[in-house]
């Protein structure tokens, strides 16, 4: 008895890659036929598979499959052309081979079966292609094997596109327990493509039209925190561009009392050290990774060797007179963009990113934020955190702070009151460079760069508090926050005019801002 039974069982294991077998080698004559047969052969191909079929079904797609007069399907290998049947040298495809054409049917056909073919592939950017071009395709001959590839999918980006392409195809199925997983699946899912899904099978399933308005109310909720959170995200990142930019101004109006106009000029300059230290270390190979790291330094000391020079030479001449002070820093700034266009030519210059700070990072619940601007705000911190420590834990710090206190007592203790006021004025300037290497990574290097953000920049410093750092982030932040809240209600222009209102009714009722710093600004 076990005999036959044993006989029974291995012929049954024979026969499975005979059908196997017969299904690609059955399927492929279509190939040869009309766009309907094409498209039938095709969705055979994907169904049987057979890895053979792969080659077959990509060379379909790329234009170079063709038929030979006697319906035998030829693929192209090297030089030549193999019988797709039986993998072997045609030597006599004569003069009646063609390429096999396509239509739009065959396309999506061809979309659905590859997807197939390639969704359990070991490489992950194939298998992402693969859940793609299964949901676009939606069939529910998908559901079998989406669920086989759901069960080993460990990456999380393929299983999110996966878990979509199987409810779309369990959407347009005729299982109503499979419809109802897809519409819980998709509402779960949280993302614009569920929606419209959704929004989709509505008009033809009237049974589930309460079930898929709870799921796109759920759904509806999930993008309204996820578009808050990248509000948030867009906020914090213009506020960290705008304490980069206001740091500087921290120092030079709100500690020394200096009405500094050319600021945004500084600014620009550390955008164009940023852009000669680039074109320099493209030229040195092993040096040009390690470009933007040395543009830091550059900026900072090129732009404060400007601030340096700018004190000395007219700035110290004017402390006391801030009208004076206000309309020579305008026409130095002016007299800086001038010199700018003259030396690098009026058109914006480009400064290429890390590959480190390009693209965008998915983080979790969906929520997408450039990895340029993430970086901004690390450096705008970190910036933040070494001014903080140069001022409290620094001799220079100790100095500038005792000057900015009481001058005349800080010169009786021997402190030489004009080389700390350059000193401050220059790493004012050096910060406004910072900045300006900052910016180079989010904007076009150009004369005007820094003209844009100057007014925003004081307006950062008068709202948290002349003088104070933890008013400067605090301020920087707000300002950053509430103008991406405003701008899609308002527009960018208008969000600006209800910031700049609103901080002129708070200084109204607070006029040394957030956190009052006691100091010659202060004092005036």
């Amino acid at each position: 008895m076990k005999r036959p039974l044993l006989g029974l069982l291995l012929l049954l294991l024979l026969a499975l890659p005979v059908r196997a077998q017969d299904a690609f080698t059955g399927a492929l004559p279509g190939l040869a036929g009309g766009f309907a047969d094409i498209a039938t052969a095709v969705e055979r191909l994907g169904a049987a598979g057979d890895p053979r079929a792969l080659p077959v079904l990509r060379a379909l797609q790329e234009g170079r499959l063709q038929k030979a007069g006697d319906g035998r399907i030829l693929l192209p290998e090297g030089a030549g052309l193999v019988d797709a049947a039986t993998g072997q040298p045609a030597e006599a495809a004569g003069a009646g081979a063609e390429a096999v054409r396509l239509n739009n049917r065959v396309r999506q056909a061809l979309r659905g079966a590859l997807g197939r073919l390639q969704i359990l592939s070991p490489d992950p950017a194939e298998r992402q292609a693969a859940a793609e071009a299964v949901f676009r395709s939606r069939s529910a001959e998908n559901v079998p094997v989406l669920r086989q590839a759901l069960a080993r999918e460990t990456v999380p980006r393929i299983r999110t596109q996966l878990e979509l392409a199987l409810a779309a195809s369990q959407l347009v199925g005729t299982d109503e327990a499979g419809k109802r997983d897809a519409v819980a699946r998709l509402g779960s899912a949280g993302t614009v493509e569920a929606r419209a899904l959704l929004l989709e099978a509505r008009g033809g399933n009237p049974d589930l039209v309460t079930a898929i308005d709870v799921s796109i109310a759920t759904i509806e909720r999930t993008l309204s925190l996820r578009r808050a959170a990248e509000t948030l995200f867009q906020g914090l990142s213009l506020g960290s561009v705008l304490l980069l930019a206001a740091l500087g101004l921290a120092i030079t109006f709100g500690v020394m009392g200096v009405i500094n106009m050319a600021h945004g000029e500084f600014v620009m300059l550390g955008a164009y050290a940023t852009f000669l230290v680039q074109e320099f270390c493209r030229g040195i190979p092993w040096l040009a990774p390690w470009s933007l790291a040395l543009s830091v330094p550059a900026a900072f000391l090129v732009t404060a060797a400007a601030g340096a020079l700018l004190e000395r030479g007219l700035i110290r001449h004017l402390y006391g007179r801030p009208l004076e002070t206000l309309l020579m820093t305008f026409g130095v700034g002016m007299i800086l963009q001038q010199a700018v266009r003259l030396a690098f030519g009026a058109q914006n210059r480009e400064v290429l990113s890390p590959a480190w700070m390009q693209g965008t990072l998915l983080l979790p619940g969906g929520i997408s934020v450039t990895q340029n601007r993430l970086w901004i705000i690390v450096f705008g911190l970190a910036v933040l955190l070494l001014v903080f420590a140069a001022i409290r834990l620094t001799r220079f710090g100790l100095e500038m702070r005792a000057v900015v206190q009481n001058r005349r007592i800080a010169a009786t203790m021997g402190i030489r009151t004009g080389r700390v006021d350059a000193m401050t004025f220059a790493f004012g300037s050096g910060l406004a460079g910072l900045a300006g290497v900052a910016l180079s990574q989010i904007d076009n290097v150009s004369p005007n760069l820094g003209t844009g953000y100057i007014i925003d920049s004081f307006m950062v410093v008068v709202f948290g508090g002349v003088g104070s750092l933890a008013g400067t982030l605090v301020g920087a932040m707000t300002l950053g926050i509430v103008n991406k809240m405003l701008e899609p209600w308002a527009g960018a222009v208008l969000a600006k005019v209800f910031v700049l209102i609103a901080i002129m009714l708070f200084i109204q009722r607070r006029p040394k801002g957030l956190f009052a710093l006691k100091g010659r600004a202060a004092e005036s």
